[in-house]
């Protein structure tokens, strides 16, 4: 299981892995109850391997944030993504010092928080996150 195979849905909570694909859309299942669903092509939806973070330079992977609270928390789940604004704000302080805070919401931050918490949870294989999405970007 990869970034690119995991999907999230406007409107729906959670992280999907991408079963097949339909003519209407996809066929996804969810990966906190292993629940099968088709997502249909009026639903917007964002692969994890394509959302990035405003810095004050650049924009940062998910994939990379990801990888640096993993290293952060050694493979265990972070802080609850219910903790108040200053608690999550201080948190990501720490994992990426240069976020634009002014284009980065706390709840976007919960957000990530809750995602990764969620991977964990299903067992996702941080380890060579990075390179092993970049790889599969040049193929």
């Amino acid at each position: 299981m990869t970034l690119a195979k995991l999907i999230v849905v406007t409107g729906k909570p959670g992280i999907f892995k991408i079963s097949s694909q339909t003519k209407a859309g996809l066929l996804v299942e969810s990966l906190t109850d292993s629940k099968r669903f088709p997502i249909h092509n009026i639903h917007n939806v964002s692969s994890l391997n394509d959302i990035a973070i405003y810095t004050d330079e650049d924009e940062v992977p998910l994939r990379t944030i990801f990888k640096t609270i993993y290293d952060k928390e050694e493979g265990k789940p972070t802080i609850n993504h219910k903790e108040s604004k200053k608690v999550l704000t201080d948190f990501f302080s720490e994992i990426l010092p240069n976020y634009d805070v002014e284009r980065v919401y706390p709840s976007n931050i919960k957000k990530i928080v809750q995602w990764y918490n969620m991977l964990v949870a299903a067992k996702f294989d941080f380890s060579g996150l990075e390179e092993k999405e970049n790889t599969e970007e040049e193929e």
